[in-house]
Parts: structure tokens; C-alpha cells; sequence
């Protein structure tokens, strides 16, 4: 079954059986993302969140970048015409990537080119990064004089450790995909024609594991990261998982020497 959106420009979502994917749709300007596609996208993750067919979240753009990061322009008319102290569309930004690293299911982003600006923290808060090996990423705060977001920040710092995190904002340098592998920044890498092929292979693992399992320790990772771990909450998931429906077709789906079926 496939169902899509119909807002031209805006963030098309595509539901494929198990597997969802939302894909940037603003080629022209490499995918630069506009405040009504920062409320498309959360709109989107509802959906899918709600919809329990659904186990994994793709995250692609279409042409030869991922995202050119958020609008400028809109960035600087949103500054001067709040009081001081007020929301930003910075802070708007924030909300998407940190709902999207809070989703429940598990999450790749697939860099079919450059990432850019805020996008390289949209990549980041997804569980996967899997980036065509021409790609790369830049995040060019300190040149314009925008202090980024704190959980943005954050993100980088868990993931990528501070000497990179540093080496990222501090100097705003670009980097290419080999560099971007070896810090950490990607999970994998492929030629353009194998791209596909090896999200599908991540994609058809994940969707393939037990969900409420995945999402209870994904849950707990993200709190570890953040120093704010509920352990009576993890505890609990623990304990019911030993009682429940998938630890049962899981075991017997090993002693049966078979794909579970959860």
C-alpha cells in the first residue's frame, strides 16, 4: 500500500508495507526547508508514529542534495520582527530535529548528496546515516554569526565527541564523505547506483526486530546520551519484555530455526 501527500514542494511521504519514507521535495533550491515544511514534517512523524504497520523511517531529499538547512532569509525576518527573548525560528528547527530523534521507530537518513546548516543536525538525530560516497556536510554557523541551538549541540557532542563537535562549528570547515565516515558522522557509505540497495539492507533488518523491544532500548539509549535516563521506566520495559508477546515468538522462532515474525 502507498499513499503520498499532495502538496507541491512540500515534504512527500510514501508508506511502503512496513517501511515509511519522508523525502525533502525542494530540488531547486537543494532542499532548503521553509517554516510550513518544518510544520509538514511534524505533522508527517505523527502519522507515522500512530500508524503501528509502520516499523522503519527512511529520511531522503529529491535531486543532488539532502537539505540546504533552513531559510535564511526566514531566519532573519522571524529575528526582527520578534521582541527580544522570544521564539525563533531556530528554536522551530530545534523542535523538528529533537521530535525526530525522539521517535518512537527506528530512523535513516538517507544522504542522497550534501547536508548543510541545520540539516546536518536533521541527519544526526536520526538513528542512521547511510550517505552516497560523493556527499558531504557543512555547517557554516560561526561564519554567519548564529549560535546554534543547545540540544543541536548537544547532538553533535554525544554522537561525534567534543573535539569534532569543536572542529564542525568552531571552524565551519567542509568535509567529505570519507572524513564524514571516520568520525562517526556516517553509519556507511555507497556509490550512487548502491545507495538504495544498502538502505534497503538496513531498512529490511530493522523492520524485520521486535518493535516494542527496539523502541524501549532506543528510548533509553537517547536518555543515556542525554544524562536523563528514567531507570524505573527502563526497568519496566526490561521486565515486561520477558513476559511478553515477542520474547515468546522470538525464542520460538530460534528453536525453529526461522525469521521471527513479529
Amino acid at each position: 500500500m502507498s499513499e503520498t501527500t499532495d502538496t507541491p514542494s512540500a515534504p512527500i511521504l510514501t508508506i511502503d508495507g512496513g517501511r515509511a519514507t519522508i523525502r525533502l521535495n525542494r530540488p531547486k533550491h537543494l532542499n532548503r526547508l521553509q517554516p510550513a515544511d518544518l510544520d509538514m514534517l511534524l505533522t508527517l512523524f505523527d502519522r507515522i508514529e500512530a500508524d503501528p504497520a509502520v516499523r522503519v523511517l527512511v529520511l531522503t531529499g529529491t535531486g543532488r542534495a539532502f537539505s540546504a538547512g533552513f531559510d535564511l532569509g526566514a531566519i532573519a525576518e522571524r529575528a526582527t520582527s520578534e521582541p527580544t527573548g522570544a521564539g525563533s525560528s531556530g528554536s522551530a528547527f530545534e523542535v523538528v530535529a529533537n521530535r525526530l530523534e525522539d521517535l518512537a521507530l527506528p530512523t535513516i537518513c538517507r544522504l542522497n548528496g550534501g547536508v548543510y546548516g541545520g540539516s546536518t543536525d536533521l541527519a544526526l538525530a536520526c538513528d542512521f546515516r547511510i550517505g552516497v560516497d560523493t556527499c558531504e556536510m557543512f555547517m557554516p554557523a560561526a561564519r554567519l554569526g548564529l549560535h546554534s541551538y543547545k540540544r543541536g549541540i548537544r547532538r553533535y557532542v554525544t554522537r561525534l565527541g567534543v573535539d569534532n563537535a569543536k572542529r564542525l562549528f568552531l571552524t565551519a570547515q567542509k568535509l567529505e564523505a570519507t572524513e564524514m565516515l571516520r568520525i562517526g558522522y556516517l553509519t556507511a557509505t555507497a556509490p550512487e547506483e548502491a545507495l538504495d540497495e544498502e538502505v534497503d539492507k538496513l531498512a529490511n533488518i530493522l523492520a524485520g526486530n521486535a518493535p516494542l523491544a527496539m523502541r524501549g532500548m532506543k528510548r533509553a539509549i537517547n536518555e543515556f546520551a542525554r544524562g536523563e535516563l528514567d531507570e524505573a521506566a527502563a526497568d519496566q520495559r526490561a521486565r515486561d519484555s520477558m513476559r511478553g508477546a515477542e520474547i515468546k515468538e522470538g525464542i520460538a522462532a530460534f528453536a525453529e530455526k526461522r525469521p521471527p515474525r513479529f
